[in-house]
């Protein structure tokens, strides 16, 4: 841009129409023939301009030095945003308080705060930061400490949202608190976990809006091409894929009808939430590219997009 670009020119030259957002979560290498993988993914997922890519975590930070090398290639060798996952499960304050300014000393701008999966046998009240909302504060807190090294800027915090009712939870409606909570504490956006019904996503949508909430809350989605990872990812989450998404996955002639059966599916899911107001879509890669590139190759984005100035 040139120094003598003059207002006029700047408006005339700055794009007026609005993707809705989109990321992808990745997860970091275990090893470092799948890091190379890995970086390929990141190359493939970068084309698309995503507006962030995730980097998960494990409790208690198992694989601390993973995130970190996955996300200083992120930041030094791609033009991509990390936003990297914190769980506070299993950690102390000080622990956490550490890893914060850690990753904002390497320029991370984004953090998910999470409590994190609640490991067999752990007490949560042996944490001294249990929950999600505290961890929010606690970044907040670092935040203002910092505001002068971070040029008077902020960091992005977003957190977790359940269409379905968290195993944990007696019910959807104190889901709806925690996140309420969680807002309140300095959350700018959740990020919801996985669903396979538009109508659950909405049902998470009124259920905020009628109690307040004004933070974006982002659908997450899993391309739905593999049935073995959608059973484990049951197993894992409590929320089931459709039987009979399932039964014509698995009786798929060859791996290439089921990609299309999956990818119909996810496409369609994914047209529906955006129809119904959703701001953005979060793609679970599973760190493979190649069906989240096929969602969006038969998606297009940009029908969602709206001018500057029209209401959404």
């Amino acid at each position: 841009m040139s120094a003598t670009l003059t207002l006029p020119e700047l408006e005339r030259t700055t794009p007026v129409r609005h993707r809705p957002a989109l990321s992808y979560e990745l997860f970091p290498a275990r090893s470092d023939v799948s890091f190379e993988r890995l970086r390929e993914t990141i190359a493939h997922l970068e084309a698309t301009g995503p507006d962030h890519v995730s980097v998960t975590s494990r409790a208690r930070h198992g694989n601390l030095a993973r995130v970190i090398e996955v996300t200083e290639h992120v930041l030094a060798e791609t033009t991509l945003r990390p936003l990297v996952h914190l769980t506070s499960i299993g950690s102390t304050r000080a622990q956490l308080t550490t890893i914060i300014h850690a990753l904002l000393d390497r320029g991370v701008r984004g953090l998910l705060a999470l409590r994190g999966d609640q490991p067999e046998g752990h007490r949560l009240e042996d944490d001294e930061i249990p929950f999600a909302r505290p961890l929010v504060e606690l970044i907040r807190d670092i935040e203002r400490e910092r505001t002068a090294t971070l040029a008077g800027g902020r960091v992005s915090i977003g957190v977790a949202a359940y269409p379905h009712r968290h195993p944990e939870s007696p019910t959807t409606s104190h889901d709806t608190e925690v996140l309420v909570a969680k807002e309140r504490a300095g959350a700018d956006f959740a990020i919801s976990q996985v669903f396979f019904e538009a109508s659950v996503y909405c049902g998470l949508l009124a259920r905020a809006r009628e109690a307040g909430i004004r933070m974006p809350i982002v659908p997450g989605l899993v391309p739905a091409t593999n049935p073995r990872r959608l059973e484990r990812l049951a197993a894992i989450s409590g929320v089931e894929a459709p039987r009979d998404l399932l039964h014509r996955l698995e009786t798929a002639a060859d791996e290439v009808e089921r990609r299309r059966i999956g990818v119909r599916f996810t496409v369609d899911l994914a047209r529906r939430v955006l129809d119904a107001g959703a701001p953005g879509l979060h793609l679970y890669t599973f760190n493979s590219h190649a069906d989240a590139l096929d969602v969006l190759d038969h998606l297009d984005l940009d029908r969602w997009s709206t001018t500057q100035g029209e209401p959404r």
